[in-house]
């Protein structure tokens, strides 16, 4: 299943982990959030609505935030625009631990989310034009795992830090924590060179003078891809997306569960979900991507029910958690190479972006 990683080339391995510790440290502290929500709703008084709409916000500006980073990277280049998204994503979060008020804390999150949204945009293209194509799904996919990664850290610190830490600043420190291994992934990505093919293309431009604008993705030609692109990300992330944000408080609020226990539960879920990530991979080469999206689609939808509505507690709980996160959240490895392919080089970030997270916004519009 892994043979596949031992053909890359020392230029393509140094960009596959660059680019999964990037994903990881992005998907850890979006999801340090979804911990700190439920304990923000009793100590701050915040209603189940006002919970929703910073949901919502971040999700919305993370859409806006990947439009406008995958244009940046259009133009300026995918590595230096992956190492500004991670440095301003990472910066808001820990300035986050600060918050006093709601109003505060949902500024802080619209900043967040435009460098959260930005971070896969740039990241995926990247791998995707430096990745041969024989390999390109399996390694695009295999990065996305870093999702899992990044998840389960979460749940572990949360797990950790609300257990040991009084809960009124515990989710202070929590957020505060975030801000280290990005700074780590900094260090780690100050060697990713750009890919021949951007290079070429950003050449080809200047010297043409015919420079796609920010709206270039919604054109004739390519408006289709972008609709129908957007709307499959919908389809798989609408689902994924209100799981992702909303798990620890469903923990907490229906299963009756304390925000450390909770943490552990989602732990088991986020580890199957790492699992699927690199099963969705390998089979989007091997039976193509279509096919593995309706194959994880219908699994995910029928376990998903039973996950959530069937009066289950312990351990059939937690063994029904691993499924439930590998079909729900694993489905996501399909969509990086999928898009990376549909879009032409001078937009690929935009177009890809765009559709990524549109997919979660109107994800977390719908059950907001």
């Amino acid at each position: 299943m892994f043979t596949w990683y031992k053909e890359l080339t020392e230029r393509e391995r140094n960009t596959f982990w660059g680019c999964f510790a990037g994903w990881a440290v992005d998907a850890m502290d979006a999801q340090l959030f979804s911990f700190v929500l439920p304990i923000l709703i009793a100590a701050w008084g915040m209603s189940t609505a006002q919970a929703g709409y910073l949901a919502t916000a971040t999700l919305l500006s993370a859409a806006i935030g990947g439009w406008a980073c995958g244009y940046l990277a259009d133009r300026f280049g995918r590595a230096r625009i992956m190492q500004l998204t991670i440095l301003w994503f990472c910066s808001f979060t820990f300035l986050a631990g600060f918050a006093q008020d709601f109003q505060q804390l949902m500024f802080l999150r619209i900043l967040q989310g435009l460098g959260f949204g930005g971070e896969w945009a740039a990241g995926a293209v990247l791998m995707g034009e430096i990745i041969r194509a024989e390999h390109r799904g399996k390694a695009v996919g295999t990065v996305q795992s870093g999702f899992g990664v990044g998840w389960s850290a979460a749940a572990i610190l949360a797990g950790l830090v609300l257990a040991y830490f009084p809960q009124d600043y515990g989710w202070r420190v929590l957020l505060m924590i975030g801000v280290l291994p990005g700074l780590l992934v900094l260090y780690l990505r100050r060697k990713l060179e750009e890919p021949e093919i951007f290079v070429r293309t950003r050449e080809l431009v200047e010297k043409t003078g015919n420079r796609p604008g920010l709206g270039a993705i919604f054109q004739p030609e390519t408006l289709p891809t972008t609709v129908l692109s957007s709307l499959l990300a919908f389809g798989v992330i609408g689902v994924g997306g209100a799981i992702v944000n909303w798990l620890p408080t469903f923990m907490k609020t229906v299963r009756e569960l304390s925000p450390g226990a909770s943490g552990y539960y989602v732990f088991v879920v986020t580890g199957g979900s790492f699992f699927g990530f690199l099963a969705s991979a390998y089979l989007a080469d091997r039976l193509g991507r279509r096919r593995t999206f309706q194959l994880f689609l219908l699994c995910s939808w029928s376990i998903t029910i039973a996950y959530m509505f069937l009066p289950l507690s312990g351990w059939p709980l937690i063994v029904l958690g691993a499924p439930f996160g590998f079909f729900t959240i694993g489905n996501y490895a399909a969509l990086g190479p999928f898009f990376t392919e549909l879009f032409p080089s001078a937009i690929r970030a935009s177009g890809q972006r765009f559709a990524y997270n549109f997919g979660k916004a109107a994800g977390a519009a719908a059950v907001s």
